[in-house]
C-alpha cells in the first residue's frame, strides 16, 4: 500500500494514497464559528466548499504549526469503495481537507506488515493500524471515520449514510 505521510507534532502518521484527491498549500479559510476547534474552516476548491480538519488540533489538542511543509491534503472521506474496491468517488461532496504538518514523503509497504495496535478508543475510531520502519512507529488514519456522524451530516450532507 502506497501511504502518504506526516507528522502530528513528533509522532508519524499515514494515509492511503488511494484515499488521497489532491495535496495543495495551506489558503485563507472560511471560520466555521460554533463548530469545534479542530475544525479550520471552510475553502473554495474548484468552485465547490470544502471543510477542512485540523489534525493536530483533532488529535493533540493544539494548531498545526505553520511550516513550509505544512499542507491541505484533500481526501475522499466516503465510507464505502467503489464496485472494483481500488477507487473512490472523486465528486466533491465527498472531499475533507486534512491540514497536516510535514507532508514530504510517500512510503510503500504490504498491507500484510500492518498490526492492529490492539487498543480502540471510541473517542478516536479513525486512529488505524500501525506499522514500523527503521524511523518508528507510523498510524494509518483512516479519514472514513475522522467527522462522527452528527458533523459528518452537517458538513458533508449528500454523503451521510
Amino acid at each position: 500500500m502506497l501511504m502518504l505521510l506526516f507528522y502530528i507534532g513528533e509522532d508519524r502518521y499515514a494515509i492511503n494514497c488511494r484515499r488521497v484527491v489532491e495535496v495543495v498549500p495551506r489558503v485563507t479559510l472560511k471560520k466555521l464559528h460554533h463548530a469545534p476547534e479542530y475544525v479550520s474552516g471552510l475553502f473554495n476548491y474548484r468552485s465547490h466548499l470544502v471543510p477542512v480538519i485540523d489534525l493536530r488540533q483533532l488529535i493533540q489538542g493544539n494548531s498545526c504549526r505553520p511550516h513550509l511543509s505544512t499542507r491541505i491534503v484533500l481526501v475522499n472521506s466516503q465510507r464505502r469503495d467503489s464496485a472494483d474496491g481500488n477507487s473512490y468517488d472523486t465528486s466533491p461532496s465527498h472531499i475533507l481537507g486534512l491540514i497536516a504538518e510535514r507532508v514530504t514523503e510517500t512510503l510503500n509497504k504490504p498491507e500484510a506488515e500492518f498490526v492492529d495496535p490492539g487498543i480502540k478508543m471510541d473517542a478516536a475510531p479513525y486512529l488505524g493500524e500501525m506499522i514500523a520502519d527503521e524511523r518508528g512507529m507510523i498510524q494509518l488514519i483512516r479519514v472514513e471515520y475522522l467527522l462522527p456522524e452528527s458533523q459528518r451530516s452537517h458538513l458533508l450532507p449528500e454523503q451521510s449514510d
